[in-house]
């Protein structure tokens, strides 16, 4: 079993940055994993994709581009998500996942996708 534990959240200003960061755990654990992704839930809404990677492709939804940047640190079994020149729409819980491509996709729908782990606040206000 996978275990995800994110990190890195907090309170900061329009225009700001945050770095989140995603532990990846667990029992004959493989890692890399074959996709990585991180997700977002705005308040009273439904979880969104924000990133993902698939190597050697690294895509974005259209409200980060830009501005956000995912990445792995293999050694340290992360999943990282540099954000920078934040704004108060990207206020969220973020959750990171593994899986495979059509996993990270369909959140879980369809492929293969871990346990959601409890998510880190980012708060984005003046």
């Amino acid at each position: 079993q996978v275990q995800l534990v994110e990190s890195g959240g907090g309170w900061v200003q329009p225009g700001g940055s945050l770095r989140l960061s995603c532990l990846v755990s667990g029992r004959d654990l493989n890692f890399p994993p074959k996709a990585v992704g991180w997700y977002r839930q705005r308040p009273g809404m439904q979880r969104e994709l924000v990133a993902h990677m698939y190597e050697p492709r690294f895509l974005y939804a259209d409200f980060v581009k830009g501005r956000f940047t995912i990445s792995r640190d293999n050694a340290k079994k992360l999943v990282l998500l540099e954000m920078s020149y934040l704004k108060p729409e990207d206020t969220a819980v973020y959750y990171c996942n593994v899986g495979s491509l059509t996993g990270i996709l369909t959140m879980g729908a369809s492929g293969e996708l871990a346990n959601w782990g409890q998510g880190t606040q980012v708060t984005v206000s003046s």
